[in-house]
C-alpha cells in the first residue's frame, strides 16, 4: 500500500493523454505562435508577460519558491557560553579565616568548658572572649572583621572558608577550628581576635606557633612559613590602620611565639592569630568599635595574606 510520502509510479508519468501542464511551462510554443500570428504590439506585450513569468491576468504565475531555511535562532541565555570566573593574584589559593569565639558562648559555658586535646595538653573547648567596657563583644568584632576580610580576599580571586559565621549556637572548639583549616588544605589560616588586658596597654600583635611535638601536635613544618605570614600581616596591618605594635609584649616587634594554643599546635597549614587591639583600653576600643577602622583592619590583614602568597 502506498502512503502519502511514496514517489509517483513511473507509469503514471509516461501515460498518454492531453497536455495538462500549466501554460507557463509551454513558453517556447507560445513565443513562436505569437511572433507569427499577432500584430507587433500585441506580440511584444504577450512576449514580455511570458518571459517575465506573468500569467494572463498579470499576476506572477511562477511556482512558489521553496521555503528558505530559517536562520539559526540566537542562543538562549542557557545556551550561551558561561563567562570564565574572574582571575586574580590569589586564583587557585584557599584561605581559612577563623573568627575568634562566638557570641553564643556566653549562654553555653558548660559546653565550651569541656576539655579537648591540643597535643601537648588538654584545654577548654573555647572561651567567651572579652568585651569593651561598654559591652561590645570580641566575638562581634571578630566576625565583622572576618566577613570584611573574606570580601577583600575573594576580590583577589581566593577561595575563602570561615570556620563559622555565628550560624551555630556556640563554638566550634579549638581542635575543630584547626581541623577545618587542615581539611581545606589552606594556603594560609588567620584567626582573628582582640585582646582584653588592663587599660593603658595598647596596640596589635601577631601570635606565631612555637615548634611543638606531642600527640596530634607537630608544628615543625609550619613554623617558618607561619612566621613569614605573620610578618607580612604585621607590616601591612600597621600601614593600613595606623596602629602600633603592642606596648606590653613582643618587645615592640608585634610578634609573639606561643606553644599553648590548640588552634596553632594542631594546625598542619601556615597559621597565625592576630590580636587587633585591646578592647579594655578606651583608645583602642574607640578604634575597634568603628566600622571604618574595622574595614582598614580587614584590608591590612588581606594585604598581608596577598603578600605572603605572592599575589
Amino acid at each position: 500500500m502506498r502512503n502519502d510520502d511514496s514517489p509517483p509510479r513511473p507509469e503514471a508519468a509516461a501515460s498518454a493523454g492531453p497536455d495538462h501542464r500549466p501554460w507557463y511551462t509551454r513558453r517556447s510554443t507560445l513565443v513562436i505562435a505569437v511572433a507569427a500570428l499577432a500584430p507587433t504590439a500585441l506580440a511584444g506585450w504577450v512576449l514580455t508577460q511570458v518571459l517575465t513569468g506573468a500569467g494572463p491576468d498579470g499576476r506572477d504565475a511562477k511556482p512558489a519558491a521553496a521555503a528558505t531555511t530559517p536562520a539559526d535562532p540566537a542562543p538562549t541565555p542557557a545556551e550561551a557560553p558561561a563567562e570564565a570566573p574572574a582571575k586574580g593574584p590569589l586564583s587557585g589559593r584557599t584561605v581559612v579565616i577563623d573568627p575568634g569565639h562566638n557570641t553564643g558562648n556566653f549562654d553555653h559555658t558548660e559546653e565550651i568548658d569541656r576539655k579537648v586535646d591540643i597535643g601537648t595538653a588538654r584545654k577548654e573547648c573555647d572561651t567567651t572572649g572579652t568585651t569593651t567596657n561598654a559591652g561590645y563583644m570580641e566575638a562581634e568584632f571578630t566576625l565583622d572583621v572576618s566577613l570584611r576580610l573574606r570580601t577583600a580576599l575573594e576580590a583577589q580571586g581566593a577561595k575563602v572558608v570561615l570556620t563559622h559565621e555565628a550560624d551555630r549556637p556556640w563554638g566550634p572548639c579549638i581542635n575543630e577550628r584547626a581541623r577545618i583549616g587542615n581539611e581545606a588544605k589552606a594556603d594560609a589560616v588567620v584567626s582573628v581576635h582582640a585582646d582584653g588586658v588592663s587599660s593603658g596597654n595598647r596596640g596589635y600583635h601577631i601570635i606565631l606557633p612555637a615548634k611543638v611535638k606531642g600527640g596530634a601536635a607537630d608544628t615543625a613544618a609550619i613554623v617558618e612559613p607561619s612566621r613569614r605570614l605573620g610578618e607580612r600581616i604585621a607590616s601591612n596591618f600597621a600601614r593600613t590602620t595606623g596602629s602600633s605594635p603592642a606596648n606590653y609584649l613582643g618587645g615592640g616587634t608585634g610578634l609573639v611565639v606561643r606553644d599553648d594554643l590548640g588552634g596553632l599546635n594542631l594546625s598542619t597549614q601556615p597559621k597565625v592569630f592576630i590580636e587587633c587591639g585591646n578592647m579594655r583600653d578606651a583608645k583602642d576600643a574607640a578604634q575597634l568599635t568603628s566600622p571604618e577602622w574595622r574595614q582598614k583592619a580587614a584590608q591590612g590583614i588581606s594585604d598581608g595574606i596577598v603578600g605572603f602568597l605572592g599575589g
